[in-house]
């Protein structure tokens, strides 16, 4: 991708259709407006190392209970919507990610399901570490975390479950 303009891509993926939906039926949004692209080449390749990391940190959350997934996609946004339009638009229109992100910025927030799994996993794991971990301070400072990310995680705006069919 040396020498490639991001600017000049296309702006709609491949995978997109002539009626402008995407695989299954959602339809695919040209988010590239939103981008604001920084100018230095070498700030732009590391943004979009970074995005790619984050996007791998996420992708790992999806799969590993106690990792989170959210927050990394979150990053990633930032950093593709500062190099790349066209890695920007493939987040904001992911079959899984892109959710989490427009719910997110339009602060929806997260479903009870959503909210009853994550502190259930940041308790039990927290918890396990905080029993296993012999040291005092270590211990406290899970425990103020855990406490923290709870107290987050319930403050936000629950999403209706939506229905389907």
């Amino acid at each position: 991708m040396r020498g490639m303009n991001d600017d000049a891509l296309p702006s709609a993926p491949s995978r997109a259709t002539s009626a402008g939906t995407r695989e299954g039926g959602r339809p695919w949004v040209d988010y590239s407006h939103e981008a604001r692209v920084i100018r230095n080449p070498l700030l732009r390749g590391l943004f979009i190392a970074l995005g790619w990391l984050c996007v791998a940190s996420g992708a790992i959350g999806v799969v590993l209970p106690g990792w989170p997934t959210t927050i990394w996609i979150i990053v990633a946004t930032y950093f593709f919507a500062r190099s790349s339009p066209r890695f920007y638009n493939w987040v904001m229109n992911h079959r899984v990610f892109g959710p989490l992100i427009r719910d997110w910025r339009d602060g929806k927030g997260m479903t009870a399901r959503a909210k009853t799994v994550a502190v259930t996993t940041i308790v039990l794991t927290i918890s396990v570490s905080i029993a296993v971990i012999p040291v005092v301070w270590v211990k406290a400072l899970l425990l103020t975390i855990m406490v923290i990310l709870c107290t987050y995680l319930l403050r936000l705006p629950t999403k209706p479950a939506e229905a389907t069919a």
